[in-house]
């Protein structure tokens, strides 16, 4: 439900939480839906979402025709160094609208408070080193 505020359907949540602790790691679309207890068509639509937002990747092994799906290594940070970027990007909107607005109105100061932000974001995020693993490979 957490992902689900972001707009995350609940069952793509739910396969990515197994995902996160399932063993082995990489796992069939049949055994995922056993233990999440999701209907195979659905758990292909959320797990294509998944695999569209960089969360899973699809393996498979010599021999075998099985897809096994499993939690891209990195995908976290890549997430939401994606997301952070996108937000970041709004800076751009805001510098626009105050081209449009000028400088000197309440309009352009609400605009310019959201260009505040975002300009504090990038730099913020731009300086933060990497995530530090802990116990885990990187």
């Amino acid at each position: 439900m957490f992902l689900a505020n972001d707009g995350v359907p609940p069952i793509a949540g739910r396969v990515l939480g197994w995902l996160m602790v399932c063993e082995p790691a990489e796992q069939s679309a049949g055994q995922i839906s056993e233990a999440i207890g999701a209907s195979r068509a659905s758990l292909t639509t959320n797990i294509r979402v998944l695999m569209t937002v960089g969360f899973v990747e699809r393996r498979t092994r010599p021999g075998e025709r099985t897809g096994y799906y499993r939690l891209k290594d990195g995908a976290w940070e890549a997430v939401v160094r994606r997301q952070i970027a996108s937000l970041v990007s709004f800076r751009e909107v805001a510098t626009d609208g105050l081209a449009l607005l000028g400088t000197e109105s309440t309009r352009a100061d609400r605009v310019r408070e959201a260009q505040d932000v975002f300009d504090w974001m990038a730099e913020v995020f731009e300086l933060a080193p990497p995530p530090e693993r802990k116990g885990g490979k990187r």
